[in-house]
């Protein structure tokens, strides 16, 4: 199923790679929320695969839901992790598959067409950047550190918009950005590009392989306040995710905490 995995994304980032940049359809499911034809042809032919070889697995996609089976094996996939830049041109996108089984998710692959930059992590294995071992990064000082995160699709008209802590953590580290893929910045913080990473309000597809190729390559993941990260969280709670080196990840949690007052 590795192979399989590693594959499918290959080849979902061809479909990507192919329609870059031409003239395409692009629909909205919010007022930002972008989806273009690409989402839904990389989907589509990203199933079709999946039905073919694992008839009796189900499949959680960002497009198409939940096909729920009795399998224990679920697939979990953003076929196009970064629509909103794809749409724009801004070659920041990727395609994200993961594989749980029995609840938990043992394989993770993320690939970026446009570097030909391939992710994967299989649980107890390690993590890899087309072929080669990564580690989180060793800053430990969150003065030092480069952080990325994302804002919310309904940043316009929720509280909860990030962009308080945005603010707190352009002010105690060294510098934050701003990608627009979650699978990616989550790869990057694996691979030690980014020293730390916080986001809300994702979706399963988002954070699934990104996850697992982040604790695979060193690193910790949590919620918010240090509690366990919930991929699938009860509908009273907000998907937050913390995800960093561990040697930065008490310094965030701080940061992120209700009561935090910026230091004078």
């Amino acid at each position: 199923m590795r192979n399989f995995a590693i594959n499918l994304a290959i080849e979902a980032g061809k479909i990507l790679q192919d329609y870059f940049g031409r003239k395409i359809t692009v629909s909205h499911k919010g007022q930002i929320d972008l989806v273009t034809e690409v989402d839904l042809l990389s989907e589509k032919y990203i199933k079709e695969q999946i039905a073919s070889h694992y008839p009796k697995h189900q499949i959680l996609a960002e497009e198409g839901g939940l096909s729920l089976t009795s399998s224990d094996y679920r697939w979990i996939v953003d076929p196009l992790d970064g629509t909103t830049n794809y749409a724009h041109g801004y070659p920041i996108f990727c395609v994200s598959i993961a594989l749980e089984q029995a609840g938990k998710v043992v394989l993770g692959v993320v690939y970026d067409p446009t570097r030909n930059e391939l992710f994967v992590a299989e649980e107890g294995l390690g993590a890899l950047l087309n072929n080669r071992p990564i580690h989180v990064s060793e800053k430990a000082l969150l003065k030092d550190a480069l952080l990325v995160t994302g804002f919310p699709y309904d940043i316009k008209t929720t509280t909860k918009n990030n962009l308080n802590y945005f603010s707190r953590f352009a002010l105690t580290a060294r510098a934050v950005r701003r990608s627009g893929s979650a699978a990616l910045d989550l790869c990057y913080t694996a691979a030690g590009r980014f020293d730390g990473f916080w986001e809300m309000h994702l979706g399963a597809w988002d954070a699934a392989a990104g996850v697992l190729i982040v604790k695979e390559a060193g690193g910790s993941v949590s919620r918010f306040d240090g509690s366990e990260f919930e991929l699938y969280p009860p509908k009273t709670k907000t998907m937050e995710i913390l995800a960093t080196n561990k040697l930065i990840h008490q310094d965030m949690i701080r940061v992120l905490a209700d009561d935090f007052v910026l230091p004078t």
